[in-house]
Order: C-alpha cells, then structure tokens, then sequence
C-alpha cells in the first residue's frame, strides 16, 4: 500500500508494469476486447480504424473500468464495485467474459501479491467479481496508489484490441504499437478522470461512478458469444 507521504512503496512501479504486462497470466491474451466482432463487421480494417476503435474503448468502457479501478484500490467495499459494475454492463456475454477475466486475475493475484482483501473477496463471490473491481485490490496488495490502477485499467482496454488486431488484420506489430503510442495523452486524461471518480465513489458511493456504454460492443459481443469458430474468447 502507499506510504504516509502518498508515495507508492518501494518496488511499486515495478509491479505497475508487471500488472500492466501481457504476459501476466491472467488470462488477457485469448480475449480481444471486442476486436474480433468488429473485423468481421467490418468496422475494424487498418491502423486508422483500430485507433478510431481503441479511442472509443478509452472514453466509454474504460473510463468506466478505470474508475471502478481506482475506487477498489481507494478502499470502497469491492462488493458494492462489483454490483455497479454489473449495471454498468448490460451486455450478458460482456458480464461473463468480465468476471472470468476477474476470477482468473484473482487467482495470479493471490499467488503473486497475497492478501486477505484478495482472500475475502474470493469467498465472498466464488463465482467471480467483474475484472476492474479485481485490478484494484490487486493494485492495494502489490502497493499501488488509484492513480496506478486506474493507469493499468486504461491501459489495458486499448492494448488488448490493439494485440488482438496485430493477429485478426495480420497488422504490422509497429503500427500497432505507434496507434497506443499515440493515444497517450488520452491514456493519461482517462486514468486522471477515473481517478477522480474513484474518490468521489470513496465518498458518496457507486453512483458517483461512470456509467459511459458502448451500444456497439455490447451488441458485437453478443453476436461472438454465440459464433461455432472464434479465434478469440471475447
């Protein structure tokens, strides 16, 4: 957790980027977050359109996930989070994938950063918990201040497209690292934003919270829930 002075504990930042890595095993990598709906819909071509797509992710979806992030890492009661998160989804197939995302993170979690928060909510939801509620508390035990969660979670809904188009598209890895090169300035405004929310969240509740949507995602994950052969699970 953070020192008395604000400051992540010694190693902290090294555990950002570990958390942050692709490599974590936490199950990220079969998923695309949407990407492989959006190819077959055809909405989702190049480097220009997978910018445009991974933008959208940021500002509706991620600032939501980035916010739940940051307010389980302030403190609040992650099962409340988790509650929120539910209705800030409506998508069922959306639901599924985020709390198999959560259990699995949970599961590397406890085996890397171990804590009694992390052990608690694995009883208290056997089932699972919505993967940004996962991410924060993961964030306290490794050390993380909000703002680092909420980084992570930013972070993450646009490098998990941005992966997944670099195999769907057979996209030059180089472009698709310069389109998150270029989005760090949203990046940053994101995480700033939803860490704000997670402390009004701390203050006032869930409700404080978000509630961007993305009606697309939402409908394209539904439509790849139910595909006979799919290269990815999301």
């Amino acid at each position: 957790m953070a020192t008395d002075h604000g400051c992540p504990v010694p190693g902290a930042r090294a555990a950002l980027l570990l958390l942050a890595d692709g490599r974590f095993p936490a199950g990220g990598h079969a998923h695309s977050g949407g990407a492989e709906a959006a190819v077959a819909e055809g909405r989702l071509r190049d480097a220009g359109t997978l910018a445009e797509f991974c933008r959208g992710r940021l500002h509706t979806t991620g600032l939501v996930a980035a916010a739940l992030a940051a307010a389980a890492t302030s403190g609040a009661d992650p099962l409340g989070l988790d509650d929120a998160a539910d209705a800030r989804t409506p998508s069922a197939a959306q639901r599924a994938v985020s709390r198999r995302l959560g259990r699995q993170l949970l599961r590397a979690a406890r085996a890397v950063w171990p804590a009694p928060a992390l052990d608690d909510l694995a009883a208290a939801r056997p089932r699972g918990v919505h993967q940004p509620v996962v991410l924060g508390l993961t964030a306290a035990s490794a050390g993380l201040l909000p703002l680092d969660a909420a980084y992570a979670a930013a972070y993450d809904c646009v490098s998990t497209p941005a992966s997944a188009a670099v195999r769907l598209l057979g996209l030059d890895p180089f472009q698709a690292a310069a389109v998150l090169a270029a989005l760090a300035a949203e990046v940053d405004s994101v995480a700033e934003e939803a860490e704000g929310a997670g402390r009004r969240a701390l203050r006032e509740g869930p409700a404080a919270l978000p509630a961007g949507s993305a009606p697309l995602l939402d409908l394209g994950a539904e439509a790849h829930a139910g595909w006979a052969v799919r290269l990815f699970a999301s």
